[in-house]
């Protein structure tokens, strides 16, 4: 014998409108008590190394980046710094050579494009093995 034959079953769901209240309210919590780290604020001391200077190899072009961003390939300064004619004073230094090492002798105030503009310049050089020089720390 059925005695709720009228009534109809209610079906149990979820109501999901306080559950995504909690996590909203979370959200912003964390939102405004995170911190964020300032990359600006970084001190980073370029370049030091402790490592036994190698004698030099013929097949080495030196490139060297002054703090002002002039640039000199074995010694000798180059009018322009841009890509271009990096690449030209490369070539022309490496001579002969089928594969020379690139050595950047960066100041540690030079721009990180400049470097990255010699990197380039023996890139379309082809020159893909490229080292860098550094100092003792003392």
């Amino acid at each position: 014998m059925n005695f709720q034959r009228g009534r109809d079953h209610d079906v149990p769901e979820i109501n999901l409108i306080p559950l995504i209240d909690v996590l909203l309210v979370i959200i912003i919590f964390l939102m405004l008590t995170t911190t964020y780290a300032k990359f600006s604020g970084l001190e980073i001391n370029l370049p030091t190394a402790d490592a036994n200077k190698q004698a030099e190899q013929p097949n080495e072009v030196s490139v060297a980046v002054t703090a002002s961003g002039q640039v000199l390939v074995n010694k000798a300064p180059l009018a322009a710094a841009d890509v271009k004619s990096i690449s030209e004073a490369l070539i022309r230094a490496a001579g002969d050579n089928k594969d020379p090492v690139i050595v950047i002798n960066a100041d540690a105030k030079a721009t990180h494009q400049s470097v990255v503009d010699i990197m380039q310049a023996a890139q379309t050089a082809g020159y893909p093995h490229i080292s860098f020089a550094t100092q003792s720390p003392h």
